[in-house]
């Protein structure tokens, strides 16, 4: 559970992109995520709850990715 830090405010921070491969299936399988350090998790303006969906896409033109709540 992440309990929000609302005195805190940790605007910018270094995650990480990971991939840990499973086996579903006798297949092997990529599987990725974007750590997220703790500091910005509890964060009071983090819009983010652990176990929420998250919409994800790509900015071509600024070369990065957005992370957002779905519509």
């Amino acid at each position: 559970m992440v309990t929000p830090n609302w005195g805190y405010k940790m605007i910018e921070g270094k995650g990480g992109f990971i991939n840990r491969p499973t086996t579903t299936g006798g297949k092997l399988y990529d599987k990725f995520f974007i750590y997220v350090p703790t500091e910005i998790a509890r964060d009071g303006l983090f819009p983010f709850k652990a176990k929420e969906e998250v919409k994800i896409r790509i900015d071509r033109e600024n070369n990065r990715l957005i992370i957002e709540k779905p519509d």
